[in-house]
């Protein structure tokens, strides 16, 4: 089931392949919408009961594992679960073509790719390309997690470059028929599943990426997880070159899907000794055009002009009921103050606050922004609004979504985003469909 690539040997292109993935069998496991869960990384301890409460058998127990021996326990229930018929391995090899339709700002949106297995590479191959930082602390996490169970428990999202949609025509042709899957999940969102078992449209779509690379959209942490796993296992003799573990299971989406939505990830900056909000503007002045405003419920209006003027701008929000657009004055700028970094890097709105504002302005290193010592995120405006009135941050940036082109270019370059630069929204579920590494 290899495209021609894989049988020549090159390197400078992605290696995919189906797989027979381990899903819920939901007549024994129940339904499917309390089976899923949101990725580990944006549930709270709360919801993690609440999904539990909803089902015991919620993929959130192997997913997020807690309580002491927390990932004995993960490979215990996994087991267990199997055992029981809970969860069961499908007998043919498959790609799942998977389908999330949803609403972002008041718009309907369908985006639709596939699943399937794609071969590990090191970054520096480019063949799998990175568009932003990680933080440490996830990746030990999912080390752990991986090396108790060998499984993964959720897909990596990445995309390609397709100029004429090939690829997303044949699964727009392999979907007309009714899904195997469909329901609506915790967050209001519909989604489809499809599983393709012919071996003759499978090897088409597996070829259609003979000449691709692939750019993560979102799964940093479990890719470079999946490197260290693949490197320990093939160190300690558990697996050899060409072995499962040489592959890790991803979601891959057309660059151009009219369903991509990115959103803005904010920064909260806190536990500062001292903040001064007349001192950091000042600073400002020489980088920036400086527009006071007296009304937050204008602040997205605001960025939304900005954003449609190509603008590298973004609000500074210090309390009240006031905020200040700052728009950077001179791009060029960033060629002295960021010599190293490529023109798409360089030109990015959180290149320019992080390096300008954060850095030399406000004096937080990169460690520092790495460690979140002085900096935290979030995804809702209102939440950095009231981080900021309630005084448990000194201030708040407000920005615009990156733009899908400029997560290409800056891949492409070699370059990397800072951490949390982006938001694919949605997430992908996790549960519905598992990868265990094994023959």
């Amino acid at each position: 089931m290899l495209g021609a690539a894989q049988l020549r040997g090159d390197d400078l292109m992605a290696m995919v392949k189906p797989f027979r993935a381990v899903r819920f069998n939901t007549e024994i496991a129940g339904d499917i919408s309390r089976l899923v869960c949101p990725p580990y990384d944006i549930i709270s301890d709360k919801e993690r009961d609440l999904y539990i409460e909803q089902n015991e058998n919620n993929i959130v127990r192997l997913e997020l594992p807690k309580g002491s021996n927390a990932y004995v326990g993960a490979k215990r229930l996994y087991d267990e679960m199997k055992q029981k018929g809970i969860l069961k391995r499908d007998t043919e090899d498959s790609i799942y073509i998977y389908e999330q339709e949803f609403q972002a700002r008041g718009v309907v949106h369908k985006v639709k790719g596939f699943i399937c297995l794609v071969k590990l590479e090191e970054f520096e191959k480019g063949v799998v390309l990175p568009h932003e930082y990680t933080l440490s602390k996830a990746k030990e996490d999912r080390f752990e997690l991986m090396k108790a169970t060998n499984c993964n428990f959720s897909q990596i999202y990445s995309l390609y470059m397709d100029d004429e949609h090939v690829t997303t025509g044949k699964l727009d042709f392999l979907s007309v028929r009714e899904p195997d899957l469909s329901f609506e999940s915790f967050d209001g969102i519909i989604n489809r599943l499809w599983r393709v078992t012919d071996p003759a449209q499978i090897k088409s779509i597996c070829a259609d990426f003979d000449d691709r690379k692939l750019y993560i959209a979102d799964g940093h942490h479990r890719y470079e997880t999946a490197l260290n796993y693949r490197n320990y296992c093939r160190k300690n003799g558990i697996s050899k070159p060409g072995d499962p573990q040489d592959y890790i299971m991803m979601m891959l989406v057309d660059i151009e899907h009219p369903g991509l939505v990115v959103l803005p990830t904010h920064r909260l900056v806190h536990s500062l000794n001292v903040f001064n909000p007349e001192l950091v503007l000042s600073g400002c002045e020489k980088y920036f055009e400086i527009e006071r405003h007296e009304d937050i419920n204008t602040i997205e209006d605001a960025l939304a002009a900005e954003y449609q003027n190509g603008a590298t701008a973004f609000v500074m929000y210090c309390g009240g009921n006031e905020y200040y657009l700052l728009r950077f004055k001179d791009r060029s700028i960033m060629e002295h103050l960021e010599p190293d970094l490529s023109e798409p890097a360089r030109k990015l709105d959180v290149t320019v606050l992080h390096s300008v504002i954060l850095e030399r302005i406000f004096g937080i290193t990169k460690e520092n922004m790495a460690n979140q010592t002085n900096l935290s995120y979030t995804k809702k405006i209102e939440e950095a609004i009231s981080s900021v009135s309630k005084g448990e941050s000194c201030c708040a940036f407000i920005m615009n979504p990156t733009r899908v082109t400029e997560i290409r270019d800056v891949a492409a370059a070699g370059d990397k985003m800072p951490q949390k630069s982006t938001y694919f929204y949605p997430k992908l579920i996790t549960g519905l469909v598992l990868n265990e590494l094994a023959d």
